[in-house]
């Protein structure tokens, strides 16, 4: 909107970004650090996947790091884009109205109205990843899943301490995450809420904990 970029990192250098599309081994990780431009602890997250030795990702890991899908948000550290529309009430599943510009929740005024809306779903439709990560704060949980992705994130639960527990509050529709898992039904993706800041050695706890629970994808 204001000409910054939506960058995309992808770790090359690690071997399973080598593999054929088609090999069964081949596991595609997306990691989202920020959707709203005043959230961005998980900027950290992604500087922690950045620095990681090859050595360190599982070899049939393809990883892709998306910073923030929100840059004017973040150079603005505000919650919408420069439409002041919530970018986690502005994808193309069971989207809905949802108050006015200037309101928290705004939707935009139609489903996908947003240019950074539309190139994430383009990028997710091109890359199909197999799990994707989407960063949120602060209200320092990991939702429960009765699915077959529920052990993968007890898994991420206990590994960086985080409480199973739903989000409350806000009006859930048009959301980036659950638009992701409803379109493409082999994909898992889902919401980690980091708390109000990290401490020290955390933002490599969760990254690591991406990457341990890879193994535990459905």
């Amino acid at each position: 909107m204001q000409g910054r970029p939506i960058d995309v990192i992808h770790r090359v250098d690690i071997p399973g970004a080598q593999l054929p599309v088609d090999d069964p081994n081949r596991v595609v990780v997306l990691v989202v650090g920020v959707i709203h431009g005043d959230e961005q602890a998980g900027l950290d997250v992604i500087r922690e996947l950045r620095a990681l030795l090859p050595t360190e990702i599982p070899a049939n890991v393809d990883l892709w790091l998306l910073p923030a899908i929100n840059p004017d948000g973040v150079a603005l550290n505000q919650r919408h884009n420069v439409n002041q529309v919530d970018l986690n009430r502005n994808f193309p599943y069971k989207w809905g109205i949802i108050a006015e510009p200037g309101n928290w929740e705004y939707s935009g005024p139609s489903a996908a109205s947003e240019p950074e809306t539309q190139a994430t779903v383009e990028f997710v439709k091109y890359l199909r990843p197999d799990m994707t990560v989407w960063f949120h704060q602060d209200e320092f949980s990991i939702a429960p899943s009765t699915g077959s992705d529920g052990p993968l994130r007890r898994e991420y639960a206990r590994l960086t301490g985080l409480p199973l527990k739903g989000v409350p509050g806000g009006t859930y529709t048009g959301v980036a995450a659950t638009w992701q898992r409803k379109t493409f039904t082999d994909d898992t993706a889902f919401i980690v809420e980091i708390g109000p800041s990290l401490a020290v050695g955390e933002a490599l706890t969760h990254a690591r904990a991406i990457l341990s629970v890879v193994s535990l994808l459905p």
